[in-house]
């Protein structure tokens, strides 16, 4: 039936679409390595993704718009990870479990992440993105601490304001740590997980 001719049409459209999408942040990742954000151009992105200048545009509307979408799908990976392991009951499994997550993507993803971090100051979109991402590790390390007894609140002694500071610590941490190498991203995960099982009085 024509309608059925359609439906697939479209499936089929939205199926080569999302692999297109795909190739073009793929490619955005690779250029990032090779070239660095400044350098990278519209260019470079499409004819990497094998399309055309005009292709890409149809699915974004700059460069900025790429790094973007790139940032968000590596946040959402890093946050899937993440937040099972976060809700975990018991708090010293969670913390371990949360940083091993962690390290992987910083190991898979690290530059991207960095990039992020460069960019959120000057282009709104990542920042805003940037920020909400920290605030559902803010809540999620909140939740573990208050499950080890630490008292709820945002007085600095308390599981809001400490979930706050360890959540930039880590971000910070990481992002020195994943420049120079996997055992030294390994060793800063460490030393962070043990400054959260301190935190949380967990160390006894």
């Amino acid at each position: 039936m024509p309608g059925d001719h359609l439906a697939r049409s479209r499936r089929a459209t939205e199926r080569k679409g999302d692999v297109r999408e795909r190739a073009i942040l793929d490619t955005c990742e690779a250029l990032l390595a090779r070239k660095g954000y400044d350098a990278m151009t519209v260019g470079d992105i499409a004819q990497g993704a094998g399309i055309t200048r005009g292709a890409l545009y149809f699915y974004f509307g700059s460069k900025q718009e790429v790094v973007t979408a790139l940032v968000a799908r590596t946040v959402e990976h890093l946050w899937e990870r993440s937040r099972v392991a976060a809700q975990a009951d018991e708090p010293r499994q969670a913390i371990a479990a949360a940083m091993e997550r962690t390290v992987e993507l910083w190991n898979e993803h690290g530059l991207v992440m960095r990039t992020a971090i460069d960019l959120s100051l000057t282009v709104p979109e990542i920042g805003e993105l940037w920020s909400r991402t920290a605030d559902l590790f803010i809540t999620a390390i909140t939740a573990v601490l208050e499950r080890a007894g630490i008292q709820p609140g945002t007085e600095p002694e308390q599981a809001s304001a400490m979930a706050r500071a360890l959540c930039w610590m880590i971000e910070r941490t990481f992002y020195h740590a994943s420049q120079e190498s996997r055992e030294n991203l390994q060793k800063a995960s460490s030393t962070c997980e043990h400054i959260w099982l301190v935190s949380a009085g967990l160390t006894t």
